[in-house]
């Protein structure tokens, strides 16, 4: 469906009583939407289905279905979920608007309702709508590229899944924002989304790098970083994607920032990224136990390559992942490491 401003948006109006659900079809029909009209709960899924509308006015009472359990069933639906849903309701009580907010309404508005607010809520939330779709798909469209590129190291398996999960579970265990936890949930995906710019021949290439090509791959934080900066909805991972190779110590990569300088997220992800790297196997080393990636981790930290502080829990996170019956990296986490501690044997991922 396009969303040319030239395309007429489309409402569906779900009430039983036909006097009322003609009502406001006519009113809307006038101000040049495409209108569609539903009498029951099941029919108006159905057409929701068929028809792909832009906003649902949905009335609360209705036999069946009510309009509660009709909310509850768009807004759980990923393909439905970013449709606006306004209530109309004859009730004024706080409990009947509670319960629609727990449902996922978007607005209420009560009958009768005017005519003039009924016209510019529907305008606004349909703008609303289509913005939304319009972020939603531009993220996908960057989850499409971080598969792709994925796809062409077929070493690192299923790494940026591994990387999500076990981010947010480390975000919760840090009490971290949920904004914070999203963004690292992100980060799991688009870190490295940059070495869509990168070579294959140095992308791929078994052995180590030699200085012009770490030149070269060092390059895909910045491309990444201007991939994603333009996306409001992404701010918080863009720290993340540029400065997740930085060190402690002041020695890593782009920008050589030291200690507390090096954002938060950053750090905690960097841990993150090792501790998978070291706990699955590659082409050039084998997996370690959770125990030896811990003793690896340490001694980098001992070398100020890492956040002293945060590693004191990030293994206690892990111990408490043990605990509970995750078996390690394996089901936890993913990523590609940046150090070359214990892969001196073959290609180590401080290259990338």
């Amino acid at each position: 469906m396009s969303y040319s401003n030239t395309v007429p948006a489309r409402v569906l109006i779900v009430d039983d009583n036909y006097l009322s659900r003609i009502a406001a079809a006519t009113l809307l029909e006038l101000e040049g939407y495409d209108v569609v009209e539903a009498d029951c709960g099941l029919r108006a899924l159905k057409l929701v289905q068929e028809t792909c509308p832009d906003l649902i006015l949905l009335d609360v009472i209705m036999p069946g279905m009510d309009g509660f359990e009709v909310c509850r069933q768009l807004k759980r639906n990923e393909f439905t979920r970013l449709i606006p849903v306004i209530f109309l309701t004859g009730s004024e009580e706080r409990q009947v608007r509670l319960q629609g907010i727990q449902t996922g309404a978007d607005d209420f508005l009560t009958k009768p309702f005017d005519q003039a607010e009924l016209v510019a809520r529907v305008k606004i939330l349909v703008q609303q709508k289509r913005l939304n779709e319009d972020l939603d798909h531009t993220e996908q469209v960057l989850l499409s590229i971080a598969s792709a590129i994925e796809c062409r190291d077929p070493n690192t398996g299923d790494h940026c899944q591994r990387l999500k999960v076990l981010g947010q579970a480390f975000g919760v265990y840090l009490q971290l924002s949920r904004d914070q936890i999203r963004s690292l949930g992100w980060a799991g995906y688009l870190h490295d989304i940059g070495k869509v710019g990168i070579p294959d021949a140095i992308l791929l290439k078994l052995g180590p790098l030699t200085p012009d090509e770490q030149t070269i791959m060092q390059q895909h934080v910045f491309i990444g970083e201007r991939i994603c900066k333009p996306l409001r909805t992404l701010q918080g991972v863009v720290p993340i994607i540029r400065h997740h190779h930085e060190r402690w110590n002041g020695t890593g990569y782009p920008d050589g920032l030291s200690g507390e300088e090096i954002p938060l997220l950053a750090r905690v992800f960097q841990l993150l990224d090792i501790y998978d790297a070291l706990t699955n196997e590659r082409p050039y080393k084998p997996a370690l136990s959770p125990t030896d990636a811990l003793r690896l981790m340490w001694e980098e930290v001992e070398k100020g390559w890492r956040d002293p502080n945060l590693m004191g829990q990030f293994e206690a996170f892990i111990q408490v992942q043990l605990a509970v019956g995750c078996d390690g990296a394996a089901a936890c986490v993913g990523g590609a490491y940046d150090s070359a501690a214990g892969l001196e044997a073959g290609k180590p991922a401080s290259s990338n």
